[in-house]
């Protein structure tokens, strides 16, 4: 276990003004979404690291583990705009972004926009879907703006993409490409809940025959997109010392070298793992991220972002234990 002190040197320091708002909002966060999700705790500990880092989230799990409802009660639990999309074979990229359609009224064409444009987006069951669909999101994830007719269009600071899939059915699924696996910050599987959290599950909704509704369940926002971002540049002063960072570089080139591994890692990876590692260090009540931020993130931040060798699929190897070897064998600094 890593030391939980700040870099040698340096004085722990108090939690500053904004850290303690930011962590008092998470918490009545998490409160709010135990109004309707039993258990999911490791999710949405996820889903708040990848809010405040700007990041997206990739949520796996078979049929009926409450991916769709984890993510509408996340979404109520704010003061953002929430919008989905349920992905079908049939979908087209017109039908995600929009389209110019001409008015016969006015004689001139005006833009109708899609599903987008909004802040928090739900895109279900998104391997549904072909990739040519898929696509339209590219822009979006990677530079929260969208170009339609050779003209770009600004989605906001709020834009974040939750995506579901359904990893046990394959008939009428098109797996994701690697450029947009690589646009989401984390993949989470979601497995099922444990006895006990299941006989909670039973007696709060036991009684309801499809999805429960919010509106009945007392969700409130607990905060606002102003609050949002004032959380997010608190995070950016989160330290992460020159060996943490060396840390993270070394992970992550370690995927590239490792032989279960055919394709590594890339560098935005890196980034994206030091940006996570500071909203998690934050979101714990410090104003400094340690090795342990590191290992407990890497396996989410980099299992959808490696290709495994023909010979690690033959001997039934998953990338989770390939991660949990990488991270073994990479020295952490003390």
């Amino acid at each position: 276990m890593e030391p939980s002190s700040p870099p040698e040197g340096d004085v722990a320091p108090a939690e500053t003004s904004s850290l303690t708002a930011l962590r008092a909002a998470a918490d009545r966060l998490r409160a709010e979404v135990a109004k309707a999700v039993v258990g999911q705790d490791d999710a949405l500990d996820l889903l708040l690291v990848a809010l405040f880092s700007d990041g997206h989230i990739l949520l796996e799990g078979a049929p009926g583990t409450a991916k769709t409802l984890l993510v509408r009660a996340f979404a109520a639990a704010m003061s953002l705009k929430f919008g989905r999309i349920q992905f079908t074979p049939d979908l087209m990229p017109g039908d995600v972004i929009g389209t110019n359609l001409f008015n016969f009224q006015s004689n001139t064409f005006q833009l109708v926009k899609g599903p987008i444009f909004t802040q928090v987006l739900l895109a279900d069951e998104i391997n549904r879907t072909p990739p040519k669909t898929q696509a339209a999101l590219l822009q979006a994830m990677q530079e929260r703006q969208v170009t339609i007719d050779n003209t770009t269009h600004d989605l906001g600071v709020g834009f974040m993409v939750i995506a579901t899939q359904n990893p046990i059915e394959q008939q009428g699924t098109y797996p994701l490409p690697e450029a947009q696996l690589d646009r989401f910050l984390f993949k989470h599987l979601i497995g099922y809940p444990g006895r006990d959290e299941e006989l909670a599950i039973v007696t709060r909704h036991g009684t309801h025959g499809v999805m429960p509704r919010l509106e009945t369940l007392g969700i409130q926002p607990v905060f606002d997109l102003a609050a949002l971002e004032q959380g997010r540049k608190a995070i950016e002063q989160v330290r992460v010392s020159a060996e943490n960072v060396a840390y993270i570089v070394d992970l992550i080139r370690a995927t590239r070298e490792h032989p279960s591994l055919q394709y590594g890692a890339s560098p935005r990876a890196a980034s994206m793992l030091a940006m996570a590692a500071r909203a998690y260090a934050a979101l714990q009540g410090r104003d400094y991220a340690i090795p342990d931020d590191v290992k407990h993130l890497a396996t989410p931040v980099l299992r959808h972002r490696v290709v495994l060798s023909p010979g690690a699929e033959i001997e039934g190897l998953t990338f989770d234990q390939i991660i949990g070897q990488i991270v073994a064998a990479t020295p952490a600094p003390r």
